[in-house]
């Protein structure tokens, strides 16, 4: 897998980090707003 995908953490210093992670798949985006729909509109 690329480097890029994986979870990394990098210590900027005094207690500050810049957390990297992998974005979610396309189908996994869709299920979430299936079943959580937006505020105000019709289901």
């Amino acid at each position: 897998m690329a480097d890029d995908k994986l979870y990394q953490a990098e210590a900027q210093g005094s207690g500050t980090f810049l957390i990297s992670k992998p974005k979610r798949k396309k189908h996994k985006q869709r299920q979430t707003a299936l079943k959580n729909p937006k505020r105000g509109s019709r289901k």
